[in-house]
């Protein structure tokens, strides 16, 4: 009887350890392939910045292909979930600009690039933001995720502006020298 009591009381001291570490567990937005190409650029500003904006665009064409889709399933499902991959790797590609500005990197021609990027990002953020939903639609379940990834666009362009804006003003300062 002792016996099954411990038993009882391991099995739910594991139970209370695994369960929070399986809801902490985070979807890697990602994919292996692309995670290869990363680490692989890692040095390299640039090249890095260009396969982050490439990442986020092919979420947001994925996201245009299903809701173009007739035959889609679970439409606001899907919607939620890509538009939470491209805001993850959005993000990602916002951290690493102040990360290489922080580096004194001179960023300004791929942050052009990234500049566009934001730009395209936003008009189609807005216009999914800005759509009727469909019949098959939900759009409470994507709502919030839409919305911070508008606010996330809106405030990386103004951020991004103002980079290049001071890189450009410390190239001039570096020239003149």
């Amino acid at each position: 009887m002792m016996r099954d009591f411990r038993q009882l009381v391991w099995l739910s001291l594991l139970a209370l350890l695994v369960v929070p570490a399986a809801g902490q567990r985070q979807h890697d937005p990602l994919t292996p392939a692309e995670i290869d190409l990363l680490r692989d650029t890692a040095p390299e500003a640039a090249e890095r910045l260009k396969l982050l904006v490439q990442f986020a665009r092919t979420r947001l064409a994925s996201l245009d292909q299903m809701r173009a889709d007739p035959k889609a399933r679970d439409r606001a499902g899907q919607t939620h979930d890509l538009l939470q991959g491209f805001l993850d790797i959005f993000d990602e590609l916002d951290d690493n600009v102040n990360m290489y500005v922080d580096r004194k990197e001179d960023v300004r021609k791929p942050l052009k690039q990234v500049i566009d990027a934001d730009i395209e990002f936003q008009a189609k953020l807005r216009a999914l933001k800005d759509a009727a939903p469909s019949p098959q639609d939900d759009p409470g379940q994507y709502q919030f995720v839409l919305s911070s990834a508008v606010q996330a666009v809106d405030d990386a362009v103004e951020s991004h502006r103002q980079i290049l804006v001071q890189q450009e003003e410390a190239a001039k300062r570096k020239k003149k020298r």
